[in-house]
């Protein structure tokens, strides 16, 4: 570890001179020595991995909870260190060609909590639950109806202080046992999280087993979900599978989605989910359309959002902060243009950061912006044309995406151009999902794509125009690796970022191959805050620090 690190009003010559030191001795590069030329890590096929969904009778997703006790229990951030929710499921879901939904009003959502974990949890916290259904009108495709879904949100809680909690229903008795969580440290500029996993991509494969096994063993504060969650859209309502989405199901007559995908995943997660914070964007496979164009409802049922904590109408798109890092999740599949309301949402929790309390700004979202494989290939470049000048404008640090299932990291990057003081992109889309790696590139004869087949039809019309400059003048793709792409490999992973201080962060990436103390990709990301000066806090926004 490299020692205390302090903020830049009070950080001494020789603290920037330990930091040096330490990256040099270490051989951890820092985007201060870029823009890098490009490197691409040869594929091993033998690393394709087994791409194969855990069946439903591995005893790791198979039902253990008793009548209405509580399962697939969960923690997710609210806006500030001083609130979390807590999310869990009673009752057993049911799929049929005829279901009758549970009572929400037939169990009630209380957490009890508190700082000690025996004898007694002073603090009580009531909450809400609901069930939602995927219906399909359709002879031979069955319905689904959850379990009571249950959302609480406990307030008043004390920074970087491990809380334990029990939740479900006393009068039943159908309580959990005991868990607990440690809440975010205060924000500030010398305030952050040790360690924060970032994964994009899961579903539920053996892979994907690696994968979070990996990520418990590195220990995390908090879990970011770049989208593509279960998978589940990949199955008939029979169970049967389909080994991509695009493959799938021609035959029926709405594309189906076997919700019980969503049961498992959260019984498998349950080990790393309740005890650490899970923040989650939509990826397109969540759409998981269903009759009168319903999207997007398993996604919007399970999970608990602070939308409204940071102003947010919106379970596709909100805020919060983690000690001294401001994140914006984005929504790539809902209107985001100039007259959307996530663009004015966005303009206005832009305008109200304080970089001097939240000094990074992370922003997520699922399709990548900037990305040199042939897979997904400028298929979000609509969002990237709406958006990216105003996160720009603010000194957006850093940009996590998936969808893209490989590891790329970007040199720092703006409208296709090299800029120092543009976001580092990183594209962790590798978390182990059905669909095997994307291994190919754009940049390789004959893998560049037909421009009219790129746009997604859930992300708007056609936006990539040709590149103006390099060598890719007047071509849709490069003829070699693109400048703003540094390294790119196709592995399966995870990544974890330590923020040092209000300067320094460093980022790793872990193949899921390798033992969990070998990196496949290093790197410090350093804020230049006088070169990259960022527009002045407005007014004091909701989400400040307290």
């Amino acid at each position: 570890m490299l020692g205390p690190f302090f903020s830049s009003s009070a950080l001494t010559i020789s603290a920037l001179i330990l930091i040096n030191i330490a990256a040099v001795q270490c051989k951890i590069p820092t985007t201060l020595d870029g823009p890098f030329e490009p490197v691409t890590v040869p594929f091993d096929r033998s690393l394709r991995g087994n791409a194969i969904d855990l069946p439903d009778s591995d005893p790791r997703v198979r039902r253990r909870a008793k009548g209405f006790e509580p399962e697939q229990i969960s923690v997710s951030l609210s806006s500030n260190y001083d609130s979390v929710w807590i999310s869990w499921i009673t009752g057993e879901s049911q799929i049929d060609y005829n279901i009758n939904p549970l009572d929400p009003k037939s169990v009630s959502s209380i957490v009890h909590y508190g700082k000690i974990r025996e004898p007694v949890m002073h603090h009580e916290a009531r909450g809400y639950s609901l069930v939602y259904n995927q219906l399909y009108p359709f002879d031979g495709l069955q319905n689904y109806t959850s379990g009571i879904i249950h959302h609480v949100r406990l307030t008043g809680l004390t920074a970087s202080t491990i809380y334990y909690y029990r939740c479900g229903d006393p009068s039943i008795p159908a309580m959990s046992e005991i868990f607990s969580f440690k809440t975010m440290p205060v924000s500030g500029p010398r305030s952050y999280p040790g360690r924060i996993g970032i994964v994009g991509d899961l579903g539920l494969t053996y892979n994907m087993t690696t994968t979070i096994s990996h990520l418990i063993g590195n220990k995390p504060d908090l879990v970011l979900l770049i989208g593509d969650i279960t998978y589940a859209n990949l199955y008939l309502t029979n169970g049967t599978s389909s080994d991509c989405y695009s493959c799938s199901f021609s035959e029926t007559p709405i594309h189906e989605t076997y919700q019980l995908r969503w049961d498992y995943w959260g019984r498998f997660m349950q080990n790393l989910v309740s005890k650490v914070p899970i923040m989650v964007v939509e990826g397109n496979h969540e759409i998981e359309e269903q009759v009168q164009n319903q999207t997007f409802v398993a996604y919007s049922s399970r999970f608990a959002f602070p939308s409204k904590e940071s102003g947010s109408l919106s379970t596709f798109y909100y805020s919060f902060n983690s000690g001294g890092i401001h994140f914006i999740m984005l929504g790539a599949y809902i209107a985001y243009n100039k007259t959307a309301d996530q663009y004015k949402w966005l303009e206005r929790n832009l305008a109200n950061v304080d970089r001097s309390i939240t000094p990074w700004l992370v922003a997520t979202w699922h399709p990548p912006w900037y990305s040199s494989y042939q897979a997904h290939y400028r298929e979000a470049e609509c969002m990237r044309v709406a958006m990216e000048e105003l996160l720009y404008s603010y000194g957006v640090d850093i940009v996590f995406t998936g969808h893209v299932h490989a590891y790329e990291r970007s040199n720092r990057v703006y409208n296709y151009a090299l800029d120092p003081c543009g976001p580092v992109h990183i594209t962790v889309g590798d978390g182990g999902n059905r669909e095997k790696m994307a291994t190919e590139h754009a940049d390789e004869p004959g893998n560049c794509p037909e421009p009219w087949t790129t746009p997604d039809p859930y992300m708007g019309g056609f936006c990539a125009t040709n590149f103006t400059s390099g060598p890719a003048a007047g071509k849709f793709c490069w003829d070699r690796q693109p400048d703003y792409s540094a390294f790119r490999e196709s592995s399966f992973g995870h990544g974890i970022l330590e923020v040092k201080n209000e300067t320094w962060a460093l980022w790793t990436w872990y193949r899921n191959q390798d033992s969990q103390s070998k990196t496949g990709d290093q790197i410090y990301i350093v804020r230049q805050p006088d070169r990259c000066p960022v527009p002045s806090k407005v007014t004091k926004g909701w989400f400040s620090a307290r």
